[in-house]
């Protein structure tokens, strides 16, 4: 990891190795986090952050999920965010935003324990690896599924469901291959262990819904639009394991993943096993915009300067 000059704690700024949690904070402990993860990117007229406001708003809508007050407002997490990049002096970056209980008691039950915020940003480069995103990437069905209903919350973006996401990343690692994807409790496609999917099949696209237990994605979202502008139908439905292995084409969305190809199911070619047609489009639509060498009709890119 690269590191930045300052993270931004509780409405300070700190440096970077300065920026430390006592080891009784309830978060080390129980998992009770709730984050987001979104980029600053480089345009012609200087940095500016993609979808800031949607983040945000996720944030929020994961602290009330878990019943956690937010001591600041949306309003001034964004300035914490856009104030922090002009402090460390980056053109692009990754923003982590974290909401946590901290310390004074243990015990489950976190009432008692104060709500804490940090802000972090840094340089970081194509999440699945260089050249992902044209080449794409080899992928297995997870032998791990993604939490049921009624079990974890998978609306809300919390640092314990990511223990499911680490167990289907390193099945994945280990068998030698990028990413794994993971089923639903009914045996449906769910998603990555970061990640949205996108199914490409006779010239529509098809993605699982939220009751596949996925996390709402904001870049997911930004696809369907982009989508609906090239005049291809989308449709969110149930989506059986094999219809990945005859897929025309298959990709992966997220704030760090952005669109990457999937070239191989389960070391099934997915359609000639390059990157197809629509995701092209797709991605030259999207690094369009935020790279600002289009109009941001949609109003997605906050300009830090």
């Amino acid at each position: 990891m690269e590191k930045s000059a300052k993270i931004w704690m509780n409405g300070k700024l700190v440096n970077w190795d300065d920026a430390k949690i006592h080891i009784l904070s309830h978060v080390i402990h129980y998992g009770s986090s709730l984050f987001e993860g979104l980029r600053c990117y480089h345009t012609m007229k200087g940095p500016a952050i993609f979808r800031l406001n949607e983040h945000t708003k996720r944030l929020f809508n994961s602290c009330k999920i878990y019943r956690m007050k937010m001591p600041y407002s949306p309003e001034e997490i964004n300035k914490a965010i856009i104030d922090l990049i002009k402090v460390n002096e980056l053109k692009d970056c990754y923003i982590r935003p974290v909401v946590y209980r901290g310390y004074k008691n243990l015990g489950v039950d976190p009432t008692n324990c104060p709500v804490d915020v940090a802000i972090a940003v840094w340089r970081w480069g194509k999440y699945l690896g260089e050249g992902a995103i044209e080449k794409g990437v080899p992928v297995r069905i997870s032998s791990w599924s993604r939490m049921a209903p009624n079990t974890f919350p998978p609306m809300a973006k919390s640092g314990g469901n990511y223990m499911n996401s680490q167990l289907i990343k390193l099945e994945a690692l280990l068998d030698g291959y990028v990413e794994g994807i993971a089923l639903d409790v009914s045996g449906y496609v769910s998603e990555g262990s970061g990640e949205n999917l996108f199914v490409v099949m006779n010239g529509s696209l098809l993605t699982p819904p939220l009751g596949a237990s996925i996390l709402p994605g904001i870049t997911r979202d930004s696809v369907i639009t982009l989508a609906d502008e090239m005049g291809l139908k989308v449709i969110e439905q149930l989506i059986p394991r094999e219809m990945l292995y005859i897929a025309d084409e298959l990709f992966f969305t997220g704030s760090a993943a952005e669109i990457t190809p999937i070239s191989s199911v389960d070391k099934i070619p997915v359609g000639s096993g390059t990157r197809g047609p629509i995701t092209r489009e797709l991605q030259e639509r999207f690094f369009a915009i935020v790279s600002g060498n289009v109009e941001d009709k949609y109003g997605w890119l906050t300009s830090v300067s």
